[in-house]
Parts: structure tokens; C-alpha cells; sequence
């Protein structure tokens, strides 16, 4: 049963801290990060200790078969980004997937229950939300090593040290997980799957004691023989049998071929604050493309509660939205043109008025990625390093497949291609599909950086938007900035807001033609955010996840 978020009054402060602060979903994981800071690893090695954590305590969010990506700012200045995401099987083209979904007489469970088979604008069956089809290679064993190997000061065996305790030893489910783990008994079909993540047959209870011990050999393995296990060793065998014997066409040379990437940061500059984010694939370029029209509309500039508020602010994120989900896929495939520029938010701004447009629209057609869920942590360490990192299966356990007995999940993220060859995100051998993930990086001033994030599928760059505003616009403390009520654009065309909002609120934003609505607070994301300000750390969490904020 979904929490009631509603029900709960609990405040929460900003957290402070000497040497190092992390913010995170889950207090485990949490507690997993300051343990290895406390053992003399820096943000880096915390990062990457806090989710491999995650990956055992909440599983139902994230885990090793999929992807990981990092926005950072180190001690020396430098801002960068790692991308760790894998491409397409070399087999998977759009032909040989429709002839293989055509065969298969299992097809049917491979979408969502309330749509039966997707359709694509060419009037075909759409690309499979579950099942082979939907398994992309994942990124995350290899994304994990180099960042310790390149950023940090300690061994990847140490960084997961507190993941295979939790995994092997055992820990109490959390109560926002275990609502989201009661969805797994449907997901999961087969034994492998079974056998790894349910306890006698059932999703854990609340408080409920689990161990993971599969995931945990597995943790247990990588950190003795490295990531390269994953990619070419017995694991990586394990993962291409699964999804050959599932109908699949990913192989063990599909997973050794998998590099991690650096890419070049995208940024820009709102109200004096420089915002960073990762490029293409990413949505990074919707959250700076948004941010850039609302100041071009003065968003920022009407007082907290009113209703010009949201609208100039939820109208430049359709434009942006459009934009992104229109052009963004994998850069080597595609070019994509300036969306963060001035001159492009300049001339998307002039079609903004005083009512609610209804001509823009967003999305991959049928990706099912609007609420797609993931993990996102922050660290702050107190030589002046900062990152976000963020790791995900796209959604909850992903594809519904776990590799043999090595307790791995994998993603779904596949599900984002689409099999009309003529649309941006279209599925072909080795491409990446369009990823939701986005950790951020914010310059406030020389010596004041934040790295932040919001977690959840289409919410990612809608909180990107508020959190930033909130702290540059509204000059909030960090706890604030996270804990007020946010609204997001959906799909449909709607305007959601939280329950928290102002009673007046809803019916202002109808006068200007919006189609408004209210959903639980679930709904609405999951952030967090570090920031080291002239040597002072400090940190803020999700009030609508089970996490906290933890310094030392």
C-alpha cells in the first residue's frame, strides 16, 4: 500500500557538516557514504559506496543492470561528467525485433496492463515496455570502477565494501520501498527473477529483515575481479543467456565492447547562477532550455504564491519539452541543434501569452517514460568536491529479467526507441536510446557549488527547474527549496500540482486555461542536494522518499 504522504507534519532541517555531507533516498545508504568518507575516501568514493547501497536497500529503484551518469565539480575546479549507459544489441533492429515480437507468443505481457501493444505513429506494435526486446546493456559495473579509478582515493573493493554487508548480512525494508517493492510479485515470472527478490514466494513487508544474497556474491565478485566480470567474464555470460533465452539479442560481445564516457558538461547562466547538466542523450539541454525561456518570461520575478508563478514557468517548460523529446537521442546519430542557447529561448519565449498554450506536446511516443523511477545522491567532501550521481533500470526492477543466479535485474531502458525508423529515437545496432537521467552542478559564486538532482522519469527537469529557481530566485535554504510544493506538465497536457498548493491556486491557473489536476506527492519526484559554500558543507533530502541527509 502507497504510503499517505499527506498524513505527515514532520519538518526537517538543512544538515551541516565538517568533512563531508551526503543526501540520499534511503538512511542505509546514506550511513554507507559517510562510512567510507569517515575511512578517508573522498565525494567520489562516497558516491559510488552510497549506490552500490542503494542498489541492495532499495533495490526497486535502482541496480547493476542498468546505467549510471555523475555531474561533478572537483577540489581543483574542474567541472565534468561521466556517462555510463549502453546502446542497443548489435542484432536489434527495428526488423528483427518486429519479426521476433511478431513469433512470440509471450508478446503480450512484454507492455503495460492498461495498454495491451503500444502503437507507434506508423501504425505498428511500439517497442516493448518489459522483456529481451527491452535490454539495453548496462553501464553501471563499468561506471562504478572508472569513477573510483579516475576521481577518487580508495580501492572499487572498498567503496562496495557496505553494499555486500547489507546484501549478505541483511537490513529492514524501508516503508516508501517496501509499498514499491509489492509490485514486483507481478513483474517477476520466472524462477531467476523469484528466487532473487522475493522471500517465500511474497514482496517484503514493512520493517521486514531481507537479505539479497545472489546480488551480493555478485557485489562481491566485482569488487575481487573488477568490472570486467560484468563484460566479459561469467556474469556477462549470465546476462546474455538470460535475454537469449528470452528471445533476445544481446551478447557477451555486446557487453564487452562497452565503454564508460566523459563528455563536456552543457551549461548556462539564470539570474547569475551557472547550471550545469549532462548533454545528449540525456535530457539535460530540456532543464537549461526551460530555465532559459522562463527568465526570458521573468518567471522568477512574480511573487512565490501566485498563480504568473507556475504558468510562465510550466508554459516554458512545454516549449522545452517539445524541443528536447522532438530532437535529443544519441549525438553520434543525430545532430541536434542549440536548444540551450539564448536565440533559441528568445524566439520560444515570444508564443508564450497570459493563457495556457495547448499546441506543444512531449514525449517519446509510447517510451512509458513519464514516471519512470531512479536513485539520485548527492556528496560534498570538505577538500571542495561535489557530485551528483544518479543510477537507474528506467523502471522500478526494469525489464522484468534477472541474469541467471547473480541476483542482477536488468533495465528496461530500451523501451524509450522507437521501431519508426524515421523518428529521432528510433532503435538501431549500438545506439544509446533517449535517457531521462540528469544530475546537476550549480555555481552560485566562486566559492559556493551545489550538485542536485530530481529523481522520477519527466519530473527530472521540471525539479531541475523549481529547485534552481527556488534557491536563486526566492533565495530559499536549501531544505525549503526541496520541501515546497512543485507542480509538472504531464503527457495528457495536464498541469498537476501537489496537495500542498495554496486552495486558490488551482482555480487562478484554470481562469488561464490549464487543465489542472491534483496527485499524491509520489508523483512528484525525489531530490537531493550538497552543497560546499567557502568551506561550509551542507545538505538537504526528499521529504516525499524514505532518505536523509547525513554529515559528519
Amino acid at each position: 500500500m502507497e504510503p499517505d504522504l499527506d498524513r505527515f507534519t514532520s519538518r526537517r532541517s538543512t544538515v551541516y557538516g565538517q568533512r563531508g555531507v551526503v543526501a540520499t533516498s534511503q538512511p542505509l545508504a546514506s550511513e554507507a557514504g559517510i562510512e567510507v568518507l569517515r575511512e578517508g575516501g573522498n565525494a567520489f568514493d562516497a558516491a559510488v559506496a552510497t549506490a552500490a547501497a542503494l542498489n541492495v536497500v532499495e533495490p526497486t529503484s535502482t541496480g547493476l543492470g542498468g546505467d549510471v551518469f555523475a555531474l561533478y565539480r572537483t577540489a581543483d575546479g574542474e567541472v565534468g561528467a561521466m556517462r555510463s549507459c549502453g546502446g542497443a544489441p548489435a542484432d536489434a533492429t527495428i526488423e528483427n525485433v518486429e519479426a521476433a515480437l511478431a513469433e512470440d507468443d509471450d508478446a503480450d505481457s512484454y507492455y503495460p496492463d492498461d495498454g495491451g501493444y503500444a502503437v507507434d505513429d506508423a501504425g505498428e506494435a511500439g517497442m516493448p515496455f518489459y522483456g529481451p526486446h527491452a535490454v539495453t546493456v548496462p553501464g553501471t559495473a563499468r561506471g562504478w570502477e572508472a569513477t573510483v579509478e579516475e576521481l577518487g582515493r580508495l580501492t572499487l573493493a572498498d567503496a562496495l565494501a557496505p553494499a555486500v554487508r547489507y546484501a549478505t548480512e541483511g537490513y529492514p525494508v524501508s516503508e516508501v520501498i517496501a509499498s514499491h517493492w509489492a509490485s514486483a510479485d507481478a513483474l517477476f515470472t520466472d524462477d531467476h527473477a523469484r528466487e532473487a527478490f522475493l522471500f517465500e514466494g511474497e514482496p517484503p513487508g514493512v520493517g521486514q529483515t531481507v537479505t539479497l544474497p545472489r546480488l551480493g556474491e555478485s557485489m562481491r565478485r566485482i569488487a575481487e575481479e573488477g568490472a570486467d566480470v560484468v563484460y566479459e567474464g561469467e556474469i556477462a555470460e549470465a546476462i546474455a543467456d538470460e535475454v537469449q533465452s528470452q528471445g533476445g539479442f544481446m551478447t557477451v560481445d555486446d557487453l564487452a565492447d562497452f565503454e564508460v564516457e566523459w563528455p563536456e558538461p552543457v551549461s548556462t547562466t539564470y539570474n547569475g547562477a551557472e547550471v550545469y547538466e549532462l548533454p545528449p542523450n540525456n535530457q539535460g539541454l530540456i532543464a537549461l532550455e526551460a530555465l532559459n525561456v522562463a527568465s526570458e518570461l521573468g518567471a522568477g520575478e512574480y511573487d512565490y504564491d501566485s498563480p504568473e508563478r507556475v504558468h510562465y514557468f510550466a508554459e516554458a517548460m512545454k516549449r522545452a519539452f517539445h524541443d528536447g523529446h522532438r530532437y535529443i537521442t544519441d549525438p553520434e546519430y543525430e545532430e541536434i541543434p542549440p536548444l540551450a542557447s539564448s536565440e533559441w529561448a528568445s524566439e520560444r519565449a515570444a508564443g508564450v501569452g497570459e493563457t495556457a498554450s495547448h499546441d506543444v506536446s512531449f514525449g517519446v511516443p509510447n517510451a512509458n517514460a513519464e514516471d519512470a523511477d531512479t536513485v539520485l545522491l548527492t556528496v560534498a567532501d570538505e577538500a571542495g568536491n561535489v557530485v551528483s550521481y544518479i543510477n537507474s533500470r528506467f523502471a522500478g526492477f526494469g525489464s522484468g529479467l534477472v541474469a541467471g543466479d547473480t541476483g542482477i535485474a536488468l533495465q528496461n531502458r530500451g523501451a524509450s526507441f522507437s521501431l519508426d525508423p524515421d523518428h529521432p529515437n528510433s532503435l538501431e545496432p549500438g545506439k544509446r536510446p533517449f535517457h531521462t537521467l540528469i544530475p546537476g552542478v550549480v555555481r552560485f559564486d566562486e566559492d559556493d557549488w551545489a550538485a542536485f538532482g530530481v529523481m522520477g522519469g519527466y519530473m527530472q527537469p521540471q525539479g531541475h527547474v523549481q529547485v534552481v529557481s527556488n534557491l536563486v530566485d526566492y533565495g530559499m535554504p536549501l531544505q525549503r527549496a526541496l520541501d515546497e510544493p512543485r507542480w509538472r506538465y504531464r503527457e495528457s497536457g495536464e498541469l498537476a500540482l501537489e496537495p500542498h498548493f495554496d486552495d486558490d491556486a488551482a482555480a487562478k491557473l484554470v481562469r488561464r486555461d490549464h487543465d489542472v489536476r491534483t496527485l499524491s506527492p509520489v508523483m512528484f519526484g525525489g531530490a537531493q542536494i550538497a552543497r560546499s559554500r567557502d568551506g561550509v558543507l551542507s545538505a538537504a533530502t526528499e521529504p516525499r522518499k524514505d532518505g536523509n541527509a547525513q554529515g559528519y
